[in-house]
C-alpha cells in the first residue's frame, strides 16, 4: 500500500542522513517506541485503535444515497486518458442558476473529497443547493481513473505523468466536455492542493483556457514549496529524485499498489508500534491537520476512501519542487532535459501567462502550502482577485476539506466569492 513506499522513503533516507552505523538496528528500536514520537517527529496523526471498518462506497452511489441527482460521465484526454467524472446537476430541491462550477481535487484524494461529510459539510452538496452545476473530475491513476484506450494500469507506461500532464491534457479536456454538456460558454473552477497547482500549469501552456473559467478560488494553493513545513515531506525530498530512479528500476510506478517487493520490505514494520501509526497515517502526516478541526467520527470513511492512488512521479515532482526555489516542470535529470526542453535545467512555468481572475484562499498553519510561499505566488499573478486569510490559526491542509468549521470558515467565503461573478 502507498503508506508502506512512503516508510521506505522515510526509513532509508532518514538512516543514510543520520548516518546511522547500523540502520536495522536503529530502526528496530524507532519502530518499537511510542505513538507519541510520530506525533513529535511527523506532527498530528490519528488515533487508530479501535477503529471499525467501513466499506468503500463509490462517489455516485453516495451522492444518490443524499437524496440529489447523480450523473456519471467519461472523458478521454488527448493523449488517451480515460477519466471518470461525477456531477450533481442541480440541488435535492431542484434549485439551479444555470452556473457551472468544478471542483478539483488534490493528490491522492479523489471526488469524493467534497461528498463525503455529507450534505451538510460537504462543499459539492453546499453549492447544488445553491443552484450551481457541480461536478467533481477525478484525475488520473486515482481509483476512478485508471482507463486508457492503449495503455494498462499494469505497464510503467501508464504512470509517465505528474501534474504536468494534468494541467497539460486532464483539466482542459474536462473543461471543454463540462462546456459542451452544458451549452456553456466558461465555469468556475475551484481547485485543493494539486487541484490548484493543476490549474496554474494548465493556464501557463495553454493561456486561451484564460477566457473560459469565470473564476479561479484557489484552497490551500500549491506552486512555490522550498518553504513548506511538512516534516515528512521535508524529510523525502532531497532524495525525491534518486528515490524516483530507485522505484523504476524495481517496478514501482503507481504510489502505491499492494506490491510483493514493499509487503515483503514492510510488513513486519507496518504492523508494530510506530510503523503502525505512521503506516495508517500517511495521508494525514504528509499534509497535515488539526486534530481539534477532526471529527473522529469521520475517521473510518477517510481509511474507506484514502487514499485514492497517484504516480510516483506525481510525489517526486513535488518533492522536486521543494528542492528548488521555482515553479518549473518535471526535472528529468541533464540529458533527459536536453532531450525534453532542450536545456539542461527543467523550464520555469509562466505565471505571468494566469490571467483568469483568481481568488486564494490559504491558512497560516498549512503544513504544504506556506504563508510566505502562497503570498510570493499571489504577488506574481496578473489578475489575482483576493488573498484571503482563513481566521484560525490552526486551520491546516486537510482542513479544507474535512474539518468541522471548514463550512463557516471556508465555504461560505465561496459562495460569497462566486456570487460576486
Amino acid at each position: 500500500m502507498v503508506s508502506k513506499i512512503l516508510l521506505i522513503f522515510v526509513l532509508t533516507y532518514a538512516a543514510v542522513q543520520s548516518q546511522i552505523n547500523n540502520p536495522e538496528e536503529e530502526v528496530g528500536g524507532v519502530i518499537g517506541t511510542t505513538p507519541e514520537l510520530v506525533t513529535d517527529i511527523f506532527g498530528n496523526v490519528l488515533d487508530i485503535n479501535n477503529i471499525p471498518t467501513v466499506p468503500f462506497v463509490p462517489v455516485p452511489q453516495l451522492i444518490s444515497n443524499e437524496g440529489y441527482p447523480s450523473e456519471n460521465h467519461y472523458v478521454t484526454t488527448t493523449d488517451g486518458y480515460i477519466l471518470n467524472l461525477h456531477r450533481i446537476p442541480r440541488g435535492k430541491n431542484g434549485t439551479s442558476n444555470g452556473k457551472v462550477v468544478l471542483l478539483q481535487h488534490g493528490l491522492l484524494l479523489a471526488s469524493s473529497d467534497w461528498v463525503l461529510l455529507g450534505p451538510k459539510n460537504g462543499l459539492a452538496y453546499i453549492l447544488a443547493d445553491e443552484g450551481y452545476d457541480v461536478w467533481l473530475p477525478n484525475s488520473r491513476g486515482n481509483r476512478y481513473s485508471r482507463n486508457h484506450t492503449t495503455l494498462s494500469p499494469e505497464s510503467s507506461a501508464f504512470w509517465q505523468f505528474s501534474f504536468n500532464e494534468m494541467g497539460r491534457f486532464d483539466i482542459p479536456n474536462t473543461i471543454d466536455y463540462i462546456l459542451a454538456q452544458t451549452q456553456q460558454t466558461s465555469l468556475f473552477h475551484i481547485g485543493h492542493s494539486q487541484g490548484t497547482t493543476s490549474f496554474y500549469v494548465m493556464n501557463s501552456l495553454r493561456p486561451e483556457y484564460n477566457s473560459k473559467i469565470k473564476a479561479h478560488i484557489s484552497l490551500a494553493p500549491v506552486a512555490y514549496m522550498n518553504n513548506l513545513v511538512s516534516p515528512l515531506v521535508r524529510l523525502f525530498a532531497p532524495g525525491a529524485s534518486q528515490i524516483g530512479v530507485l522505484l523504476q528500476l524495481v517496478g514501482e510506478y503507481e504510489f502505491l499498489p499492494d506490491s510483493g517487493f514493499v509487503d515483503l520490505l514492510l510488513d513486519p514494520v507496518c504492523s508494530i508500534g510506530v510503523g503502525k501509526v505512521l503506516c495508517k497515517n500517511v495521508l494525514f502526516a504528509i499534509n497535515g491537520f488539526s486534530p481539534e478541526q477532526m471529527n473522529v467520527s469521520n475517521v473510518p470513511l477517510f481509511f474507506a476512501n484514502y487514499p485514492a492512488g497517484a504516480a510516483t512521479k506525481q510525489l517526486v515532482h513535488y518533492g522536486q519542487e521543494v528542492n528548488t526555489a521555482n515553479f518549473e516542470k518535471f526535472d528529468n535529470g541533464l540529458l533527459g532535459n536536453l532531450q525534453a526542453y532542450n536545456s539542461i535545467f527543467p523550464p520555469d512555468y509562466n505565471i505571468s501567462k494566469i490571467t483568469a481572475p483568481v481568488h486564494f484562499i490559504y491558512a497560516s498553519n498549512d503544513f504544504l502550502a506556506a504563508v510566505v510561499d502562497v503570498q510570493r505566488l499571489y504577488s506574481q499573478l496578473p489578475n489575482g482577485q483576493e488573498l484571503y486569510n482563513v481566521p484560525l490559526q490552526t486551520f491546516n491542509h486537510l482542513d479544507f476539506l474535512f474539518g468541522i468549521n471548514a463550512t463557516n470558515l471556508v465555504y461560505d467565503r465561496i459562495k460569497q466569492i462566486l456570487a460576486s461573478y
